[in-house]
């Protein structure tokens, strides 16, 4: 994709937008598949408990699954053909609904806990890298990677995540891309170019408070500098 021609499509909602749960209007679809097939990127606002998630997509990437269970949200996109069953690539959305009230969550305490899961995976060939704070506007959050070279559960693959935490007002939310290779006899060689690379194709991220009575597609987030 060519960041230099990509174009921003405020989204009504993640879901709704790339028409898979909600059934928008066929010439809504058509204009975004139509800029999808130009390479744009898509910057998709979803409201989650009391924040909304402003985040950006590559333009190969599609929903493939949604679930929202009383304090926990996912939302899982992979890119088209591909399935939640068997994928390359696949960025994930999460909610933690009143987490930020907890004084011992950190983001950084939060990606360990995330890249240990990796490293339980795989003991033997496990790589794991903190990529440092940062902010999400006015907003504490941590980047982190954390690889597989065998995961030992599931099919044979390697596996490697960019792994962003975010503390907002009321809740935390993570967003994590991940991708898939062929099993390795070593722990996987972690590119910070490759990655950062992909950390800046979701950007912009931001978290808006919600606007009372306000509907997508969220023009105070939407427009919010």
């Amino acid at each position: 994709m060519n960041n230099s021609v990509t174009r921003i499509i405020s989204a009504i909602l993640l879901t709704a937008l790339w028409g898979s749960m909600l059934g928008i209007a066929q010439e809504r679809k058509d204009e975004i598949a139509d800029f999808r097939a130009k390479g744009y990127s898509v910057v998709a606002t979803t409201p989650i408990f009391s924040q909304i998630v402003l985040m950006s997509y590559p333009s190969s990437f599609r929903p493939a699954h949604e679930n929202r269970s009383g304090s926990q949200y996912i939302q899982e996109s992979v890119p088209e053909g591909e399935t939640v069953e068997k994928w390359s690539q696949m960025i994930t959305l999460t909610g933690a609904k009143g987490l930020a009230a907890n004084p011992k969550a950190t983001p950084q305490l939060l990606a360990q806990q995330i890249a240990g899961g990796f490293q339980r995976a795989c003991p033997a060939s496990y790589s794991g890298k903190g990529l440092g704070n940062f902010k999400v506007g006015e907003h504490e959050a941590f980047m982190a990677l954390a690889g597989c070279g065998s995961v030992q559960i599931g099919p044979p693959r390697s596996e490697i995540a960019l792994l962003i935490v975010i503390k907002g007002s009321d809740d935390y939310y993570t967003i994590q891309w991940a991708e898939r290779g062929q099993p390795l006899n070593q722990p996987p060689v972690l590119d910070d170019s490759k990655w950062s690379a992909r950390f800046k194709q979701l950007n912009p991220i931001k978290l808006c408070n919600r606007v009372p009575n306000e509907q997508a597609p969220y023009p105070s987030c939407v427009d919010q500098k």
